[in-house]
């Protein structure tokens, strides 16, 4: 049996927020997508993750249309706690740069989007299989097979990758027309989901002799937490007795303590930073996670790829609706400029708050040296508010 045809004018592989978000803008400027993604509604809606969100990515969630209920049930945070030596040092937002991050989980960003595609009349596909793109340097095509077993071919002008951290998309890009920058780093983060009241009303992010922990909310009964352990450590030899030993070990001191209670979740993240450049083969572009990735310290992840979605439907915009291509051919430089931005801050802030199992007392010294330098600073404050906060718009 031939294979259905959908013609579009953007295909987009990857129904998560960023397919998402570009699919959105898409329509609202008149300009045709059809969105596939191989895992269920259900699963991603069901998919566990954190989500500080950059002001910039809030306001585009608002003023597009998508919601305002990031504004409603989120939490605005104006800053962020830096503890070291058993001391709290706030990083004021507000103060340092004007601007401020919400907490709101990367699953309810989804949930917002997929619902205003669906109100929207969109055309997105979720549980497809047998999925394969051809002919990227001229008319791509995309072959697949939709939940009911029904075999498609969507053929569009451009087709864009925003596939994950797994992309296919991105493997099918020759070897000799890309380059790959990769660093793993030696450690990973522990991370448990509570249920416990708040132990702050802000993020701390703590170093200490004994590795660093992150101190994060969810909502006022149930919490996210996250400490520094080996990428091969195994959470069934962790109960919640050790695990609650560990945090206080790091954070607790000076009149805190953490509020604890019984533990849901417990998980091992490994990190990673990796880029891969250029963004842009013939017809078919990278965003988000396809094209790159960044440890978590930063909070940059989401973020990037959302700010990647804004610089190329710009382009596509501006292709189709002034007829000029000069911004989607300077769509990869436009994105990898923040990229490399990104990158050097979640380097930046996971060296300075880790502390290497081989770490030397110079390196310690050295490292609380760094940490004091940032706080004890405006400039030094103001540059890890700004780039916390997310710096502006690419010209």
């Amino acid at each position: 049996m031939a294979r259905k045809i959908i013609s579009t004018r953007v295909a987009i592989m990857g129904g998560g927020p960023a397919g998402l978000m570009l699919s959105h803008l898409l329509a609202k400027a008149g300009i045709e997508s059809t969105v596939i993604e191989i895992r269920s509604h259900e699963e991603i809606a069901h998919t566990v993750r954190a989500g500080i969100l950059e002001h910039g990515t809030v306001n585009l969630l608002v003023d597009s249309g998508v919601s305002d209920r990031v504004l409603r049930d989120g939490d605005r945070h104006d800053g962020i706690e830096l503890r070291f030596n058993g001391e709290s040092h706030r990083i004021d937002f507000k103060d340092l740069v004007g601007e401020s991050v919400w907490l709101y989980p990367q699953t309810d960003v989804f949930l917002d989007l997929a619902a205003r595609r669906k109100d929207d009349g969109g055309d997105v596909r979720y549980s497809v299989t047998d999925t394969s793109v051809h002919d990227l340097e001229g008319r791509p095509k995309v072959w697949f097979t939709d939940a009911e077993g029904v075999e498609f071919e969507i053929q569009a002008d451009f087709l864009v990758g925003a596939d994950g951290s797994r992309s296919h998309c991105r493997a099918q890009i020759p070897e000799a027309r890309r380059k790959r920058y990769f660093h793993e780093y030696p450690f990973a983060w522990f991370g448990i989901l509570a249920e416990a009241p708040r132990s702050s009303d802000e993020l701390i992010y703590a170093n200490s002799a004994n590795g660093f922990a992150l101190i994060s909310q969810r909502t006022e009964t149930v919490q996210r937490m996250y400490f520094q352990c080996d990428p091969k450590e195994n959470v069934t030899e962790w109960d919640d007795d050790r695990i609650w030993a560990e945090f206080r070990r790091r954070v607790n001191g000076n009149g805190f303590e953490l509020k604890e209670g019984p533990v849901l979740e417990k998980m091992v993240l490994p990190f990673r930073s990796f880029v891969q450049a250029p963004m842009r083969h013939g017809n078919l572009f990278l965003a988000g996670d396809a094209a790159h990735t960044v440890p978590p310290t930063g909070a940059k992840g989401l973020n990037l790829a959302i700010n990647d979605v804004k610089v190329l439907f710009e382009g596509l915009d501006s292709h189709y609706n002034s007829g000029s291509d000069r911004l989607l051919e300077s769509y990869s430089d436009r994105a990898l400029a923040r990229v490399w931005k990104a990158q050097q801050f979640s380097y930046w802030m996971t060296s300075m708050l880790h502390t290497p199992a081989d770490a030397d007392d110079f390196s310690r010294a050295r490292q609380l040296g760094e940490l004091d330098s940032v706080v004890s600073s405006r400039h030094g404050r103001a540059y890890l508010a700004e780039a916390y906060t997310g710096w502006p718009a690419a010209s």
